[in-house]
């Protein structure tokens, strides 16, 4: 994650399911479905101002993050998501058994 990423808040916005992370006044989000602690991440998309600058990847990298903290299991449907998982293989420590696909 690009260092000017670090400090900025994830947000979970339990009213519209998703996780949100604004840069430079926009917003990057991931569509989210949970039950109990299994979550299922849907669909990524960053605006148009935000595009190649590594917003994405830093939302999905603290969405990991805040993930394996609240002990949610993972099944990740976002193209995106499941591209960067199998960039970084140690993150499938938190995805659900039953994802066999990664």
């Amino acid at each position: 994650m690009k260092e000017e990423y670090i400090g900025l808040p994830l947000v979970k916005n339990e009213t519209d399911h998703q996780f949100e992370l604004t840069v430079e006044g926009h917003t990057a989000i991931i569509v989210y479905k949970e039950s109990g602690k299994k979550i299922w991440l849907i669909h990524t998309e960053a605006p148009a101002e935000l595009e190649g600058k590594g917003v994405a990847t830093a939302l999905i990298e603290k969405t990991l993050a805040y993930l394996e903290e609240n002990h949610y299991t993972l099944v990740p449907l976002c193209p995106l998501v499941v591209a960067y998982l199998k960039r970084h293989p140690e993150w499938k420590r938190i995805v659900d058994p039953s994802v066999t696909n990664l």
